[in-house]
């Protein structure tokens, strides 16, 4: 189940949070809760993405771009992503996700997050996010004047530059 909840709360404590200039660091923290756990007693893996979407939201709230996103009646789309999970999280942990955006083009915007444990990583994820409208994808830099950002171009990382190659290079169609 979504955790509508920790949703309202999160989207709550971010209005009350100093802004963030498009290039800031959003910073979260929550507990591991029972009903986060897989069969194995740690944070389940689909959770862990819904938990990387709160903190998107906060990112969202406190850079402005979500009232750009309400103003405008657009939409968010994540158009691709990648995770690494190395560490367990278990019941209880606190856990501190960061988000922040790390590159644009003229269409995507690539979101960097991780969730951290007692001052470790224990996962990271990368996404390749778009605005949408009823007429298609809303060119980023529709979303930066609706922003009131002039210059934002932040030098996205080689990693980041070959993530997004290779998956251009995915079959599509999939295949199975």
């Amino acid at each position: 189940m979504y955790p509508v909840v920790r949703l309202i709360a999160s989207s709550l404590m971010a209005t009350r949070k100093p802004k963030l200039e498009p290039e800031g660091v959003s910073e979260m923290t929550f507990y591991c809760r029972p009903w986060d756990l897989d069969m194995f007693f740690e944070m389940n893996n689909g959770r862990v993405l819904t938990l990387f979407d709160l903190s998107r939201f906060d990112l969202s709230i406190r850079t402005g771009f979500a009232k750009a996103l309400f103003d405008n009646k657009w939409g968010l789309a994540v158009a691709g992503s990648t995770i690494q999970y190395r560490k367990r999280v278990r019941l209880f942990n606190k856990v501190t996700m960061r988000s922040q955006v790390i590159g644009l083009d003229e269409k995507w915007f690539f979101v960097a997050q991780s969730m951290w444990v007692r001052g470790k990583p224990t996962s990271a994820a990368l996404l390749r996010t778009c605005v949408t409208s009823s007429k298609g994808t809303v060119p980023t830099r529709e979303v930066m004047d609706a922003m009131n950002i002039e210059s934002f171009a932040p030098e996205m990382p080689e990693w980041a530059k070959d993530w997004e190659k290779m998956d251009k290079s995915r079959p599509w169609p999939p295949n199975p």
